[in-house]
């Protein structure tokens, strides 16, 4: 049963489940096949697919014609729901735009900032059971707004070696521009190292388990990375007029993910907490995956009681959630106050279910309280800043004196000659 506990009582080590660390034979194991793909490319990565996941692959990269019996095969509402879907994604993502700019306000000086995509990217699509199309539209579709060259997917297959039609349909619907059957460590390393078949790219996003996150984490400075995910996690912030029978069902959709989820609830109500309490253990009796719900529930779930609504808020920005829900009266009232959630949900008819499937915004989202600094995934994950200047002669030799004198000051006399140089000879 999911406790009740008294904010104000609590440190803050106890909000969440957020201690989770890989074990030192987990790290030692990803190591390995980190090595393993980098010297053995292909080989290496049939042998782990045939070891982890049951699939003997003649080759790793879907066919043309897989893609095209996998469009056939899926539901025609399902993708019309993909299809949906996709432009409301794309439709939110294509505001995150950023422009150039230049600056030329000062007499023979042009400086500005300018935007170039990343050019190849690799995109980790976990499977449980299936491969997750949402997963596959949230991370391609961004890089794409973007300008990406090239963005490859890489999924674990199915014991028969083929992967699911709406995983293949969602990655022809999004753009992505080719598909591999691998997963877990191995698709890391050979997105990061690459192989005869899999490209080497320069960034790697999207979840996984503690396989994945590790070999991210190790792979980071030879590629780029998105994050390192953690546990999926929702706070919901609920007052006294909320429907308890709403709110279980909101942190059992987060608790049904994984053991280690944490779905924890906040509210000034000890009616609601005590009504929820009751209702998440009447609705785990008809959930499908009720073992790992409950489990996630009695060992991260907690129910936080404050005061007012005020402490609530305060609450909310101590955890800095992954999913953060306002089922208040007034959410609009308090979202200037919420400074830490990866993504906010107004509204008692908001479900966090609606933000991972349909509504827009990314459901790629800082864990483990990162989103105290770390935003979700946009376009601009898939781009880089450079920065550019111009000085004439005249310019640069009227800030010359200065600069040497900076230069001299940090005992670098090779820059000061440097600037120096330029300034005509005095006769």
């Amino acid at each position: 049963m999911i406790r009740i506990l008294d904010f104000d009582a609590l440190e803050p080590k106890d909000f969440l489940n957020r201690d989770i660390q890989a074990e030192a034979d987990v790290s030692a194991a990803v190591d390995k096949i980190l090595q393993e793909v980098r010297t053995r490319g292909d080989d290496a990565l049939r042998e782990y697919t045939r070891r982890f996941d049951g699939a003997e692959l003649d080759a790793l990269q879907v066919t043309e014609k897989e893609f095209d019996e996998a469009m056939e095969a899926a539901s025609p509402y399902f993708l019309e729901t993909l299809r949906e879907a996709a432009e409301n994604i794309r439709h939110f993502h294509e505001q995150q735009r950023q422009n150039d700019f230049v600056l030329v306000d000062r007499p023979g000086i042009v400086m500005g900032q300018r935007w170039t995509p990343v050019e190849k990217v690799g995109v980790c699509v976990p499977r449980s059971p299936e491969a997750f199309p949402s997963t596959i539209l949230m991370n391609v579709i961004p890089a794409k707004i973007a300008g990406v060259r090239k963005i490859v997917l890489v999924t674990p297959p199915r014991t028969d070696g083929s992967v699911s039609p709406e995983a293949l349909a969602a990655a022809r619907l999004a753009g992505a521009d080719a598909v591999f059957k691998t997963g877990g460590a191995q698709a890391v390393a050979a997105l990061a190292y690459g192989t005869r078949s899999i490209p080497q790219v320069d960034k790697i996003v999207g979840p996984g388990g503690v396989f994945v996150a590790t070999a991210k984490r190790k792979v980071f400075g030879q590629v780029d990375i998105d994050m390192i995910a953690g546990p999926s996690e929702i706070l919901v912030l609920a007052d006294g007029n909320s429907n308890p029978k709403w709110v279980a069902a909101d942190l059992l959709s987060q608790a049904e993910h994984d053991v280690l989820a944490s779905a924890a609830l906040v509210t000034d109500s000890r009616i609601l907490a005590e009504a929820v309490q009751a209702e998440i253990e009447a609705q785990l009796e008809t959930l499908p995956r009720q073992d790992v719900a409950r489990k996630s529930i009695e060992d991260n779930g907690k129910i936080l009681v404050t005061d007012n609504l005020e402490k609530a808020v305060e609450a909310a920005n101590r955890i800095a959630p992954e999913h953060l829900e306002l089922c208040v009266d007034d959410p609009f009232a308090l979202l200037p106050q919420i400074q830490n959630a990866g993504s906010i949900f107004l509204g008692r008819s908001t479900p966090e279910a609606l933000g991972d499937y349909f509504a827009g915004p990314n459901h790629t989202l800082p864990t483990s309280g990162t989103a105290r600094f770390s935003s979700p995934l946009g376009v601009d994950d898939f781009r880089k800043r450079s920065s550019f200047l111009y000085y004439d002669q005249a310019a640069l030799c009227g800030a010359a004196d200065r600069i040497a004198d900076f230069a001299r000051r940090e005992g670098l006399e090779g820059h000061a000659r440097s600037a120096l140089s330029r300034k005509p000879e005095t006769p």
